[in-house]
């Protein structure tokens, strides 16, 4: 059975059966900072979350919360991430799911939070509770104002979807991300809802999005730290009316795809809008000895300080890259090495390729907003690409200034 699956305008929202909103209630002086998720009908529901173990209130509750592989609502705020707040965090984080929940008119269990902003402050709940209410009385198809709603330092909201045909049917996978810095693997992000109107039952749900994540999120990199609040929700509420995927099989692998799209899609607009940013990096690795070895030598680079600052200065450094691979922990062997910088050869067996001109080319390339770093390590078929953006003055400036 073939299948066809695209990126289409939308988000959150693009599913059938989705609502959303965004709201300005003031945990943030001026900005939108509450956002909500609703699915009119109860949803499947799958979760992965921080490996940090400070993890926040909003994170502990939801944890305990997807075991029941049910959900409907999700409620966010940004400007506060109710993290290192002891007892009343989680107190807070109860509460928010309670107003939600009250106001929507269904069971508590089903409403998820998620929380981001400033650690070790206490959320201030009188706005919590004001913009609970406004957020359920706006609800509504657009879903741009809740992807505003969910930025911190973020310089762009961040919303992507994808149809694909299913059986003969359309069936959409929609979402919004939010991040900008804190941003590494195992989970690089920090909060991410994702919607379809497929019918999914809730292990084989939880799966796809681990190996969405697996793709896409956490192959990430930014600034190398990991927040306190990484969190991806997804919710499958069944309203396309494609009967149930249950197994492996060709719906699955449909599904599948559309999923790692969307993932994908969003985890490069977090890498392309990381703190200071100029250009979006994308490091491949291919013939590694496997695909573990091809991560762990991609992830090296992309975090490398050295590589992320000479690509901000347009200067094409291959030690710094050759060098990176090998400090990975990837089987490496110099003379079978080469890179290439966008199409450029820059480097083999080890040593220097081409001439000056190759270098000049080289620089052209690294002076666009899209960076290519290809490394071929020739011993084997792993492959394997991570996304980062370059190193600035302006992350810098953005994390040693006044906390907000």
């Amino acid at each position: 059975m073939a299948r066809v699956s695209r990126l289409i305008q939308g988000g959150v929202t693009s599913a059938q059966g989705f609502l959303a909103s965004g709201v300005h209630c003031g945990i943030k002086p001026q900005k939108k900072d509450l956002a909500l998720v609703f699915s009119r009908a109860p949803a499947a529901a799958a979760g992965v979350f921080t490996t940090n173990k400070v993890k926040a209130a909003p994170v502990l509750l939801d944890i305990e919360r997807i075991r029941s592989g049910r959900g409907q609502a999700v409620v966010l705020n940004s400007g506060n991430a109710n993290a290192c707040t002891g007892e009343q965090g989680m107190r807070d984080a109860r509460e928010m799911a309670q107003l939600t929940a009250q106001s929507l008119e269904i069971a508590e269990e089903l409403v998820y939070v998620c929380s981001t902003g400033v650690i070790g402050r206490p959320l201030p709940m009188d706005a919590v509770r004001r913009g609970v209410r406004e957020a359920v009385k706006l609800l509504g198809p657009d879903g741009a104002s809740a992807a505003e709603a969910i930025m911190t330092t973020d310089t762009v909201p961040k919303a992507a979807a994808v149809q694909v045909s299913i059986g003969g049917q359309v069936v959409t996978v929609g979402g919004m991300t939010k991040g900008a810095a804190m941003i590494h693997p195992q989970m690089a992000t920090t909060l991410s809802v994702l919607t379809t109107d497929a019918a999914v039952a809730p292990p084989v749900l939880q799966a796809a999005l681990r190996r969405a994540a697996d793709l896409s999120f956490n192959r990430i990199t930014v600034d190398g730290d990991r927040s306190t609040n990484d969190t991806i929700l997804l919710l499958a509420n069944g309203e396309a009316g494609v009967p149930e995927i249950s197994g492996p099989g060709e719906p699955l692998d449909a599904f599948q795809e559309a999923l790692v799209t969307v993932a994908v899609t969003l985890a490069k607009m977090v890498a392309r809008d990381g703190e200071g940013a100029t250009k979006l990096i994308e490091v491949t690795v291919r013939g590694a000895q496997s695909e573990e070895d091809a991560h762990r030598a991609a992830l090296a680079i992309a975090s490398s300080q050295l590589v992320k600052t000479s690509i901000h200065g347009g200067l094409p450094i291959w030690g710094r890259i050759m060098c990176a691979a090998g400090y990975s922990g990837a089987e490496v062997q110099t003379d079978r090495a080469s890179i290439r910088i966008g199409p450029v050869l820059v480097a083999e067996r080890g040593g220097p390729a081409g001439d000056p001109e190759s270098l000049e080319a080289a620089a052209r390339h690294l002076a666009g907003d899209d960076v290519q770093v290809t490394v071929d390590l020739g011993l084997g078929r792993g492959e394997a690409t991570v996304w980062t953006c370059d190193l600035t003055e302006g992350y810098i400036k953005e994390n040693a200034g006044t906390i907000t």
